[in-house]
C-alpha cells in the first residue's frame, strides 16, 4: 500500500496543506491536541473534495442515464452476436460512439478522488510512523499524534499490535472497538447507498444484465470495505465514512429531485408534481419546468407514469406547453396505456345547489299547478263509453262495404297438411 500511495505522493502536500489550515482554525475552538481539531479537519477536507467534484457527479449522473436508456439496444446486440465476442464489443464500441456515452464516465468521481484518498493515507501513515510529511512540522507531527478520536489515536488501525498502539497512548481495546464499529458504519453506509439506488432508481421496464452486475456491486463493495477496512488507519476509516455519507445525501437528493424515468422514485415525484401542480395550477420552479418539458416532448414515447401525469392534468382542465409552463385549457383527449391519445370524456356539470327557501318554494309552485290540472279536469265533459244513439242512416254513405267471405269449401284458399301458408311456388314440369 506504501508503494501505491508514493506514486500519489505529488499530492501529498496541498493535501496536508489544506488539513493544516482547517486545523489551525478548529484548533481555536477545541483546542491543537484533541481528535476534535484533527477529526473535524479530514471531514472538512472530505467536503471540500466532494464539492469540487460536483461537476464530476453530475456528469456521472448523466452517463448513467445514457447507459440506462441504451440497455435495450445493448440487449438486441448480445442476442445478435452471442457466439461472436469479437464482433459484438466492436457493435457495443459503435453503439458507445454514436450516442456519445462513455461506461467509464460512471467511475469518475471515484477515479478522482482516489489520488486523495491515497495522499491522505500516505499523510496518516507519516504520523503513525513518526516522520514528517508535506507542510507536517515536527510540532504538528507531534499534536496529531496526541489526537484521539473517541479514545483510539487518529494513526491507529485495527491490526495494530499492543505495544504499537501503547506508544500512540491508548489501548488495544479502544483502537478495535472504535475501527470495527467505524468499519461498519462505512460498509453499512455502502450497501443502503446502492440499495437505493437499485430499488428506487433504476428503470424496472427494462431486465438487462447491466442490473445484475449492479446488484451484485451491492454486496460486493461493502465486503471490500470490511476487508480492507481492518488496515486502514483512523483517519482514513473518518475520510470514507464521511465521502460515504455525502454520497448517500447526495444520491438521495438526487433521486427525490430528478429521477430516472421508469424508474419507481419518478412514480413518487410525479405523483407529488401532480398534486403541486393542480394546487397552484403552474410550474413554479426552473426544475418543475425541465421535467414537464422533457415529458412533453417525449410525446408516445412516455412511459406509463408519464402519461399518468399528463392525464391528471387533463381531468382538471391543465394543459402542459412545450415550454414547460402549464395552462388551462380543454384538452380534447387523453393518452392511453399505448400512448394514443382517445377523446375525453365530457366533464359532468353539477346542478346547482338550492337553498331551502328555493326548494320550498318550488313545492309550493308545484302543488298549485297539480291542484290547477286538478281543477280543469274536473270541468271537461265526460266522455261516453255506450253505443252512440245515432241512427243508422245517418251514417256516411260511402261507406266501404265488407266483402263477402269466399266459401269455406275452396280448396285453394286452405292450406294442405304439411304446405306453408300464403303463395305458392309454382312447380317446375317434371322431366319426361
Amino acid at each position: 500500500m506504501d508503494t501505491i500511495a508514493s506514486l500519489f505522493s505529488f499530492i501529498t502536500t496541498p493535501v496536508s496543506w489544506v488539513i493544516v489550515q482547517f486545523h489551525s482554525v478548529y484548533g481555536k475552538v477545541f483546542g491543537p491536541d484533541t481528535g476534535w481539531a484533527w477529526g473535524l479537519s479530514i471531514v472538512s477536507l472530505v467536503i471540500l473534495i466532494r464539492i469540487c467534484l460536483i461537476p464530476l457527479f453530475v456528469k456521472q449522473i448523466k452517463a448513467t442515464r445514457a447507459m440506462q436508456t441504451l440497455q435495450p439496444e445493448m440487449k438486441k446486440i448480445q442476442e445478435r452476436y452471442k457466439n461472436d465476442k469479437q464482433r459484438q464489443s466492436e457493435e457495443m464500441m459503435k453503439l458507445y460512439k454514436e450516442s456519445g456515452t462513455n461506461p467509464l464516465s460512471s467511475c469518475l468521481p471515484i477515479l478522482a478522488q482516489s489520488p486523495f484518498f491515497f495522499a491522505l493515507y500516505h499523510v496518516l501513515n507519516g504520523i503513525a510512523t513518526g516522520s514528517t510529511i508535506g507542510v507536517i512540522n515536527d510540532s504538528l507531527l507531534a499534536s496529531a499524534r496526541k489526537a484521539h478520536i473517541f479514545g483510539a489515536p487518529l494513526a491507529a488501525k485495527f491490526t495494530d499490535g499492543s505495544s504499537k498502539v501503547a506508544d500512540l497512548g491508548a489501548t488495544l481495546t479502544d483502537v478495535r472497538v472504535v475501527t470495527a464499529i467505524m468499519i461498519i458504519m462505512m460498509s453499512a453506509s455502502q450497501f443502503y447507498t446502492q440499495r437505493q439506488l437499485m430499488t428506487k432508481n433504476v428503470d424496472t421496464t427494462v431486465k438487462t444484465p447491466f442490473m445484475q452486475q449492479q446488484k451484485m456491486l451491492m454486496y460486493v463493495f461493502p465486503v471490500m470495505f470490511a476487508i480492507f477496512g481492518i488496515n486502514f488507519p483512523v483517519g482514513v476509516l473518518v475520510y470514507w465514512l464521511t465521502t460515504n455519507v455525502w454520497t448517500m445525501g447526495q444520491q438521495m437528493y438526487v433521486i427525490h429531485n430528478n429521477p430516472t424515468p421508469g424508474s419507481k422514485a419518478q412514480a413518487a415525484y410525479l405523483e407529488r408534481l401532480t398534486k403541486h401542480v393542480t394546487h397552484h395550477e403552474k410550474t413554479r420552479s426552473r426544475g418543475e419546468k425541465a421535467i414537464v418539458k422533457a415529458i412533453v416532448s417525449k410525446g408516445r414515447e412516455r412511459n406509463e407514469f408519464e402519461r399518468k401525469f399528463i392525464n391528471s392534468l387533463t381531468k382538471v382542465g391543465l394543459v402542459a406547453q412545450p415550454d414547460g409552463t402549464v395552462v388551462k385549457g380543454e384538452s380534447t383527449a387523453v393518452e392511453s396505456e399505448d400512448g394514443t391519445p382517445t377523446p375525453a370524456a365530457p366533464r359532468r356539470q353539477q346542478p346547482k345547489r338550492q337553498t331551502k327557501a328555493q326548494r320550498q318554494s318550488a313545492a309550493a309552485k308545484a302543488a298549485d299547478d297539480s291542484a290547477e290540472h286538478a281543477a280543469d279536469a274536473a270541468d271537461e265533459p265526460k266522455t261516453s263509453l255506450t253505443k252512440s244513439d245515432e241512427p243508422e242512416d245517418a251514417k256516411p254513405a260511402t261507406a266501404a262495404k265488407k266483402p263477402a267471405p269466399k266459401p269455406a269449401g275452396s280448396t285453394r284458399s286452405k292450406a294442405q297438411s304439411g304446405q306453408r301458408k300464403g303463395p305458392q311456388r309454382p312447380k317446375s314440369p317434371s322431366k319426361k
